[in-house]
């Protein structure tokens, strides 16, 4: 087990942001009686609470001077688990005023189409998996941060789809929804093959490391390829199921409703589109 490391850093940049979130809807219910629910604060703060999870001892020091495994699941936890929280906990009036800006509304809402979406988000995870560049980061820190903070934002892209709050930029409707999670699912495998299928380390930086509990390099770099692709496809699957049966439960409550093959319909157009 690597030695205790405070980082500091962390806990300052995450203390900060959660700080700046509650004080920001405190104000915001006491000039506008507007109350950021309970619910959507939760989720947040989890959100925010599995960012520091990924980011302070063990899993970071572990992540960075032992085991390729923990890299991966620190990966995770920063592209399918935080994300869709964050998105989520983010109350429909803050998006909106961090989009107050004309032209920050038409970047967000060209960068959050679902074609595009998935390309950033697949790009930025393709790249962050490349040999050089992983060598490159894990011993260079500002790099390493970088590339952090970059895995999390393109994944709250990726996300919006799904996630968003608000109406006036609104979700895909569930069926696209569906077909969207299940492309992201299918993405990911290719980085994923590479680690497990290959015949040698792809990372030499690990090779240098210590070995711990006897677990060799090209081990580690097999585990951290199955964990990318089966945790990462049971998160996407438990998302399509969520949203399966949510909208079987509404089928059956409201009726079916044939016009509203149209919005299906246009989503599927739109993302042809674009």
């Amino acid at each position: 087990m690597p030695a205790f490391n405070p980082h500091l850093d962390v806990w300052l940049i995450l203390g900060s942001a959660v700080a700046a979130y509650l004080v920001w809807a405190r104000r915001h219910e006491r000039d506008t009686g507007e109350v950021t629910t309970p619910r959507v604060r939760r989720l947040f703060l989890a959100g925010m609470a599995v960012l520091f999870i990924g980011s302070v001892w063990p899993l970071h020091d572990l992540a960075e001077r032992t085991w390729y495994t923990a890299h991966m699941v620190q990966h995770l936890l920063y592209t399918l688990v935080a994300p869709p929280m964050l998105v989520a906990g983010i109350p429909a009036w803050m998006w909106r005023k961090a989009l107050a800006p004309a032209w920050a509304e038409r970047a967000w809402r060209t960068i959050t189409r679902p074609v595009i979406a998935t390309l950033i988000f697949n790009g930025v995870l393709l790249i962050t998996h490349w040999p050089l560049i992983v060598d490159t980061a894990v011993v260079h820190e500002p790099l390493h941060f970088l590339l952090h903070v970059a895995l999390v934002a393109s994944a709250i892209v990726m996300w919006w789809p799904i996630m968003s709050p608000l109406p006036e930029l609104p979700p895909l409707t569930p069926p696209v929804q569906m077909l969207y999670l299940f492309i992201q699912s299918l993405v990911p495998m290719v980085p994923a093959s590479f680690l497990t299928f290959a015949h040698q380390p792809l990372y030499r930086v690990y090779e240098t490391f210590p070995r711990v509990l006897g677990i060799s390099a090209l081990t580690d770099q097999l585990v951290a390829g199955l964990s990318m692709k089966l945790l990462g496809t049971m998160i996407f699957w438990a998302f399509m199921t969520v949203i399966f049966f949510r909208w079987e439960r509404r089928e059956r409550v409201d009726g079916w409703d044939a016009l509203a093959l149209r919005d299906v319909a246009a989503d599927l157009r739109a993302g042809a589109d674009r």
